[in-house]
Formats: C-alpha cells, sequence, structure tokens
C-alpha cells in the first residue's frame, strides 16, 4: 500500500510538469502568433503613415506631420514620433515610429500581461526620372504659367505652335509615348488620354505623333472623359526636324486640369490649370533635377 501511494504521488507530480509545460507552449504559440500578428500591423501603420505624410513634402513639413499623425490616429494609434528631415533636397524624408501595447492570453499564467512592439518606416517625396500614366500631350518648359499652379491658362495644340523650338512643320504636340517611330493612330492615343501610358517612361528624345489627331472624333472623346480631372503632361525643351521625323526632348512632368476642350482643323486648345501632383514613377536622386509640381512616393530604407 505504501508503493501504491508512492506512484501515485509522483504521478501527479508528472501530471503537474505536464500540464505546465503544455501551457507554456500554448502560450508560446497563440501568445507569440498574436503578438507576431500585432507586430506586422504595427509596421503596416507605420508604413501607411509616413506614405500619407510624404504627400505634402517638401513644400510642407507642418502638414506632413500632421497627415502621418491623423492616419495613426485613424488605424489603431500608437503614433510615437515623427521627423521630417532632409535626404535629397530639403524636407524630402518623413520617419514616423508607432509603438503598441499588445495583450496576452495563456502568458498571463507566467505574469506576462502583454508586450510592447514597434515599427519605424520612412517615406521620401521626390521628383521622378521615370513616370507611369501619362497622357500623349507635350508642354513647352517656357510656358508663361507652368509654375503658377493654380492660375487658370491653356495649351495650345497647333502645327508650328513650338514656342521657342524653331520649325518643325508637322509636329502637333502629341507624342509617341512608346518610344517608337510615331506611327500611333487615333484608338491608340484615345487611350493613353483616358487611362494614360500603362508602363513608365523615361525622360529623353520622344518621336512626334504627325497629325491633328486631338480632333479625331475618338480623342475628343477621350478628352470629355477626363474632363474636370488631373492629367500627366510631359514636358519638352527642344523640338527639332519636321512631320514624321519630329522630335521632342522631354525634361519633365506636370500635372494639368482640364476644365475645357477647343478644336478643329489642325488646331486645338485645352483649358485648366497647371497642378501640384502625386504620380508613381521612379524617384530621381539629383538634388539638381528642375521642379514642376510632380512627386513620386517611395518607402525607403
Amino acid at each position: 500500500m505504501t508503493l501504491l501511494r508512492s506512484e501515485n504521488g509522483q504521478s501527479a507530480v508528472l501530471a503537474v510538469i505536464f500540464m505546465t509545460v503544455l501551457l507554456g507552449m500554448a502560450a508560446l504559440v497563440v501568445d507569440a502568433g498574436s503578438w507576431f500578428r500585432a507586430d506586422r500591423a504595427s509596421q503596416a501603420a507605420a508604413d501607411a503613415a509616413a506614405l500619407a505624410g510624404a504627400q505634402a513634402l517638401p513644400e510642407d513639413p507642418d502638414q506632413a506631420a500632421a497627415l502621418a499623425e491623423d492616419y495613426a490616429e485613424r488605424n489603431g494609434g500608437g503614433l510615437a514620433s515623427v521627423d521630417v528631415v532632409t535626404t535629397v533636397v530639403p524636407h524630402d524624408t518623413i520617419k514616423v515610429s508607432v509603438e503598441r501595447e499588445t495583450p496576452g492570453f495563456f502568458a498571463k499564467a507566467f505574469g506576462i500581461d502583454s508586450a510592447e512592439v514597434g515599427s519605424h518606416a520612412s517615406a521620401r517625396s521626390a521628383n521622378p526620372t521615370a513616370a507611369k500614366w501619362v497622357a500623349p500631350i507635350v508642354v513647352h518648359w517656357q510656358h508663361p504659367d507652368l509654375h503658377k499652379f493654380g492660375k487658370s491658362t491653356t495649351i495650345e495644340l497647333a502645327d508650328l505652335h513650338s514656342p521657342g523650338s524653331g520649325d518643325a512643320a508637322g509636329a502637333f504636340g502629341l507624342i509617341d509615348l512608346r518610344g517608337g517611330t510615331g506611327s500611333v493612330g487615333a484608338s491608340e492615343l484615345s487611350d493613353w488620354l483616358v487611362h494614360g501610358f500603362d508602363q513608365y517612361i523615361d525622360l529623353g528624345t520622344y518621336n512626334s505623333v504627325p497629325s491633328a489627331m486631338f480632333n479625331s472624333s475618338q480623342c475628343k472623346d477621350a478628352m470629355n472623359a477626363r474632363m474636370y480631372d488631373n492629367l500627366l503632361f510631359p514636358i519638352y525643351k527642344t523640338l527639332v526636324k519636321g512631320g514624321s521625323t519630329a522630335e521632342y526632348e522631354v525634361i519633365g512632368w506636370v500635372g494639368f486640369h482640364v476644365t475645357k476642350r477647343i478644336g478643329s482643323g489642325s488646331s486645338g486648345t485645352l483649358e485648366g490649370w497647371f497642378t501640384r501632383i502625386i504620380a508613381e514613377g521612379i524617384s530621381s536622386t539629383s538634388a539638381s533635377d528642375p521642379d514642376y509640381g510632380v512627386r513620386t512616393i517611395s518607402l525607403v530604407e
């Protein structure tokens, strides 16, 4: 009988040890998984808050901080710090830190009530060296209202209307975004006007589309579909040669808010105003690039 009572006591001890180990494993699986998910959520919030704030850079660092704070607050809170710093040009980068406390479940049995998770993110606003969703209408770099954002103005499309560029008969302000020879049909041009070109295009030389196809029925319908919307146009510095061999030297991008289209025959006019926009693009790493109000936003290390 004494031996049986001894064995029962050993079994009880082993059961307690086994349950303790099992509880510890449950704490590890459940709580560690919960904390990992919380850490991922805090990183997503930090990334999104940084991207939101970068939209106001480099022009308004205070607004950038306010945007990041507002976004973080509406998505779980925990914003610990916001700093606007210089990476390439003054006030072009925002750094965000998010810290949150996440509760434990089984871990409370071991005296661990919660765990701290924290994440950091930085986002930069930069001029694009390449851009996506570009429309095929060019703007001259010496347009008098190019930097006067919000001021009503016009963009004229007509044969030989290329201020400062010299004689280039047959170029009407339309550009072959594919980098081809300029043999683009009205259907393709109209698609680029409605949706933008669906590939990145670099700065450089592009052929003219040698016709007044902006007055085709397809392109008119396309422009009407984009009325009161912002379009992304290439900016060119020089226009050389003529007709099917005319070449535009693209040096940047500008946003344009379209309010009216007028055109017939070989001439046309867009009315609206130049505007700052955020575009999908590849960020420049140069501080000397011309600034035309178009920004691309990206997370950085």
